[in-house]
């Protein structure tokens, strides 16, 4: 009982260990191949217009919700100890340093990311990416790179938007049904709001793209199994991406502040 415990232990930290250096080469190879010509345009274009545009839409309902959401349950504590006044100030600070970049990048995992994964699960399962190599066209330039420059350049875009949204919806449920006073709660807004927490915001997202498409890319690229490996690749991508930004939040909110 107890060596079949050891076995098993062994096991997960083989496939654990095994899988780090897997996505570490990728990353490599990944960086190695972004300033390797051809670049295609194209491509990325294509994919930012993917991760970005077609995103845009979920983004603008979490954004607007999280920000009424906040500004509820804020008002609670906030009028407690006379302090409705700052209100617009804590929606706009939460909005920009953790819950736009975060909420942005789980919608775009779900979204994007599992469509990357399933694309390129179905890709691998059906031997195109193997004949792409066989036609000297390198799989990881072609398919991979494209879609890591889409999510690092669109999330942060994302972010933006989510977090001007949420702003705003915080204001209407703040003024239209709290009451607060629209001039104190904008002059508070602008006097708390600082640029650099706009810039720490932006930073995430940079990080939060980077990391869901690569670890979308690395489960779609290596995918096993025919069908029933797609799945479990694309299920697979959204959890460990999801749990990555939670844990990679906690870790730059930890440097940031």
């Amino acid at each position: 009982m107890v060596s079949r415990i050891l076995f098993r232990c062994g096991q997960i930290c083989t496939e654990f260990v095994k899988e780090m250096g897997q996505i570490a080469l990728l990353f490599l190879y990944t960086i190695s191949w972004m300033f390797t010509p051809p670049f295609r345009i194209r491509n990325i274009f294509r994919q930012m217009e993917f991760v970005g545009i077609k995103s845009i839409l979920v983004i603008v309902l979490t954004g607007i919700f999280a920000g009424m959401v906040v500004a509820l349950g804020s008002y609670t504590g906030f009028k407690r100890f006379g302090g409705e006044s700052l209100l617009g100030a804590t929606v706009a600070l939460a909005m920009a340093r953790e819950l736009g970049p975060v909420m942005t990048a789980l919608m775009v995992t779900a979204r994007a990311g599992s469509a990357m994964a399933a694309e390129l699960g179905t890709m691998r399962v059906t031997e195109q990416i193997d004949a792409l190599a066989t036609m000297a066209v390198n799989p990881i330039q072609y398919l991979i790179v494209p879609r890591v420059l889409a999510g690092i350049f669109m999330v942060p875009v994302l972010t933006i938007v989510c977090a001007s949204i949420g702003i705003l919806g915080g204001y209407f449920v703040s003024v239209g049904l709290l009451g607060l006073n629209p001039g104190i709660y904008m002059a508070n807004t602008v006097e708390y709001m600082e640029f650099l927490d706009i810039v720490k915001g932006l930073s995430k997202g940079f990080f939060f793209g980077f990391i869901l498409s690569l670890i979308s890319c690395y489960k779609g690229f290596y995918a096993r199994g025919g069908a029933e490996g797609v799945g479990k690749a694309t299920t697979e991508a959204v959890v460990f991406s999801s749990v990555a930004i939670l844990i990679g939040n906690y870790i730059l909110t930890s440097f940031l502040f």
